[in-house]
């Protein structure tokens, strides 16, 4: 009864007709109803907030000789001013284009205005007539009068909006009246109720009948603009969305992205199933998408296995990749057709307006260029287009580039740092890091060019070069030595890289438990679902698999139950400070405890001094890392790393 009555007073003060017995509808349709009504609102708000402004002057002049003038000459400032303030402002919000959607929380604003602004002018009939003079008295009652009319033209669709701005005037009037006992303020009274009657119940009949005519537009529109099979919009209404987002940034500065995908797999699923397993994948597909967006937002589809999406009102890069990247996630689970589990797979190109491009012709051309390239990088792949016009863009196109030829050019190589085991006393594997020697540029930091890999999909191409070597290096060192490569996030959704890493291993005859496979926490953030099968394919295969970076994530715990880790990684940022910071000591030592009670090793990373090294060895960590035991060197410099008497020193201390 009680979430009854909640549900009920939402809908009434979200403006929803239903709860006053009118047409029921769901969110959507409720949403775009209340788009239509904020629209008019909004056209009428500039005369009537004018009016407001008006009408305010007039009552401080009529009262200029009354007692209560300085009164009410601050009451007129305040509310000329706030009046002319929310004109100007509706003003601007008419030259943008009418949004499709309106929240309920913006109706709710809209109804707590139209209070704020009711009580205003309830004030001046209990405030002013008492003391006016009777052509004082005769303009409050001409200036409430409107007022009340003027709230019931301006809210004619909205009966909440327009009992929460009349109310208070009404309540204002009926104490003004009540405080004198004359027979014609009684007969004022009776005209002032019967005239609100007919104003409240003309605004319901016409809100009333305003809802069953959007609601008969919405329904004409989706034959036009609704994709029949999956309910989304069709190209004629994203087309739509596209030019009022450009409108909108044309008039207001309102940065948006264009989300451009296509199935990665459609064409195998209608081969094998014939047209209606292939219509009933892409029902499932559109639902999944959708359930990825914003409220207001909706997936268009815009071609057979082509998909859309205006986000609108960005405010960072970053938003639009993590709904690409929910996008990607959500082909995470395989689709049920004909009884029969489907993977799927897509690829995102992604634009940034106006970043790259202002026109829908340049910024549709460009999202096909990104998605180009991501299909191209393999499934799973988001890009953003880079504009080549910038001088920034430019460079960074030039490196990507550059990068692409990079593997051929044998350009790039690997550098080891090694692990020390604190029981054994020795080295038991490094880790193989990826450099970069640019032929003009020099070393390029991997902080530059690893991003760029990833966003263009060089990243597989990349990674396998990087197994296939450190495997082929891995071959010639002592047999209790491993080797651990870090694997990026995309990498994680090409299915063939399991098949790289079993060919690799074959290749240069290593055996599997002597690969290790590091992923960062930050990736399992957004990459789970796919993890979880291939770590665990990893597993059985014989290789081991650490968790880089621990504790600077979200949900460490859940990874450590759910995910096969042979190996976790402290972060280097609480290993620096654990001799001088307690809370980093604590986080330390609990880290090891429970990896203990896990059956789970740990590597400290970024051992710098000897304090901290014996700090480590106190408290049984298995392994550490860092410039203490070595930096990283080439293949050539491992074996003398291994033979360092200076090191058998320091592991001997």
């Amino acid at each position: 009864m009680r979430t009854q009555l909640t549900n009920y007073i939402a809908r009434l003060f979200a403006g929803d007709l239903s709860a006053f017995g009118g047409p029921a509808t769901d969110e959507a349709v409720a949403g775009h109803i209340r788009a239509e009504q904020m629209s008019l609102v909004l056209g009428y708000s500039v005369g009537i907030m004018l009016a407001n402004a008006c009408n305010a002057a007039v009552l401080a002049v009529a009262l200029r000789h009354s007692p209560d003038w300085a009164f009410a000459l601050g009451w007129t400032v305040v509310v000329a001013g706030a009046a002319i303030a929310f004109g100007l402002q509706s003003h601007l919000s008419r030259r943008i284009t009418k949004p499709q959607f309106v929240s309920r929380r913006a109706m709710h604003r809209l109804v707590r205005n139209a209070f704020m602004l009711g009580a205003a002018w309830g004030i001046v009939p209990v405030a002013f007539f008492a003391n006016a003079s009777t052509g004082g008295q005769l303009v409050i009652t001409c200036l409430c009068s409107g007022m009340l009319a003027g709230g019931a033209l301006a809210f004619a669709t909205i009966p909440i909006a327009a009992i929460a701005f009349t109310t208070p005037i009404f309540i204002g009037i009926a104490i003004c009246l009540g405080q004198d006992g004359d027979p014609a303020y009684v007969l004022m009274a009776v005209l002032v109720v019967v005239y609100g009657t007919v104003l409240l119940r003309a605004v319901f009949v016409n809100s009333f009948v305003f809802a069953r005519r959007v609601i008969r537009q919405i329904e004409a529109d989706r034959t036009v603009r609704q994709d029949p099979l999956t309910q989304l919009p069709n190209r004629v209404a994203f087309n739509e969305t596209l030019d009022g987002a450009l409108k909108r940034l044309a008039l207001s500065g309102e940065e948006f992205a264009v989300l451009l995908l296509d199935l990665d797999r459609f064409k195998e699923v209608n081969d094998r199933f014939g047209h209606p397993g292939g219509d009933e994948f892409l029902v499932q597909v559109a639902s999944r998408l959708q359930r990825c967006t914003r409220a207001a937002e909706h997936v268009a589809r815009i071609g057979g296995d082509e998909f859309a999406l205006v986000m609108a009102n960005l405010v960072r890069p970053e938003d639009a990749l993590g709904i690409a990247e929910r996008f990607v996630a959500a082909f995470t689970e395989p689709f049920l057709i004909e009884g029969c589990e489907i993977s799927g797979e897509t690829s995102v190109g992604i634009v940034l307006a106006p970043r790259d491009g202002n026109t829908p012709l340049d910024i549709m051309k460009n999202a096909d260029a990104a998605l180009y390239r991501a299909k191209k990088a393999g499934p799973g792949t988001v890009c953003f287009f880079e504009e080549a016009d910038d001088k920034a863009s430019r460079d960074r196109k030039a490196l990507q580039t550059d990068l692409a030829g990079a593997v051929a050019r044998d350009e790039l190589f690997l550098v080891f740092q090694p692990f020390l085991d604190l029981g054994e006393n020795r080295i038991t594997g490094f880790e193989a890091l990826l450099r970069w020697q640019h032929p003009s540029r020099g070393l390029v930091p991997p902080s530059e060019f690893i991003p760029i890999a990833e966003e263009t999909g060089l990243i597989h191409e990349i990674g396998e070069w990087v197994i296939r070597r450190a495997c082929a290096t891995l071959a010639d060192w002592p047999e209790n030595i491993r080797v651990a490569v870090n694997f990026s996030a995309a990498q994680f959704h090409n299915t063939g890289v399991l098949q790289t890493i079993v060919q690799a291993l074959a290749d240069a005859k290593v055996a599997p438990h002597r690969l290790e496979i590091e992923i960062t926490e930050s990736m399992l953030l957004s990459k789970y679902g796919s993890a979880a099968s291939i770590l665990n394919a990893l597993l059985e295969l014989g290789a081991t698999v650490a968790l880089d970076d621990f504790g600077t994530g979200f949900s460490s715990l859940t990874y450590l139950r759910k995910l096969p880790f042979s190996r976790i990684k402290i972060d280097q940022s609480f290993i620096r400070d654990m001799l001088v910071q307690p809370d980093c000591a604590a986080i330390v030592k609990s880290v090891i405890s429970l990896a203990r009670d896990l059956n789970i090793d740990v590597v400290a990373e970024g051992v710098e001094t000897a304090d901290q090294l014996e700090y480590l060895r106190q408290i049984s960590c298995d392994e550490v890392q860092g410039y203490l035991i070595g930096r990283p060197v080439s293949a050539v410099g491992v074996q003398a790393l291994l033979n360092s008497k200076k090191l058998r020193a320091i592991f001997a201390a």
